[in-house]
């Protein structure tokens, strides 16, 4: 099968799934201006709590082929956590859409609760030095099943760009910046490396 042809059956599949809009093929010059978004981006300090480490975009970005697609509210993200809170090596918070779960967190003392962002010991964040010793506020690559099972393509994942990469994304597409749409990055290789 051509690379043209598992690219265009990508896109058409995706364009399938439930609150997915317009696709876009990126170039090597998108690539080159997404990594310097996203470096500034991990530069700035995201939600009061440490600087940003966009692993997703990192990974997407050495993929053969990128799609970034729209999303409307009813895309149903990729399972959870889609933000680690980490210090050091350490996971020390992350986000949790369950109710219930987030629930137990609200009432046990030991945790803060910010929106579904849990910080699992809130001592923790008194006795860090937010300067010189800052969280990181990690971003991972999320797998996507509906890629994956397709011939010949494999390595397909998620990733959630930051606000100046989105705003890119949908220049790109010549989409408006309307309330409830997004975008997400989606990489994937045309061969699997058999690594033992």
């Amino acid at each position: 099968m051509e690379k043209d042809d598992i690219i265009k059956m990508v896109r058409e599949g995706l364009e399938c799934i439930t609150g997915v809009g317009k696709t876009l093929v990126l170039d090597d010059e998108d690539r080159k201006v997404i990594a310097k978004l996203e470096e500034k981006a991990d530069q700035m300090t995201l939600m009061g709590l440490g600087r940003g480490d966009n692993k997703g975009v990192k990974a997407v970005l050495q993929s053969d082929v990128i799609i970034p697609f729209q999303t409307t509210m009813e895309y149903k993200w990729p399972c959870g956590p889609n933000v680690l809170l980490m210090h050091e090596d350490n996971v020390v918070g992350e986000d949790i859409n369950d109710p219930e779960k987030l629930q137990s967190f609200e009432n046990d003392a030991e945790s803060l609760v910010i929106g579904n962002i849990v910080v699992y010991d809130k001592g923790f964040l008194t006795a860090l030095n937010s300067k010189s010793d800052p969280l990181v506020v990690v971003m991972p690559p999320k797998p996507c099943d509906e890629v994956e099972c397709l011939s010949h393509v494999c390595n397909a994942i998620l990733a959630s760009p930051s606000p100046p990469t989105d705003e890119y994304l949908k220049e790109k597409m010549g989409l408006q910046s309307v309330h409830g749409t997004g975008s997400f990055l989606l990489g994937f290789n045309f061969e699997c490396c058999q690594c033992d």
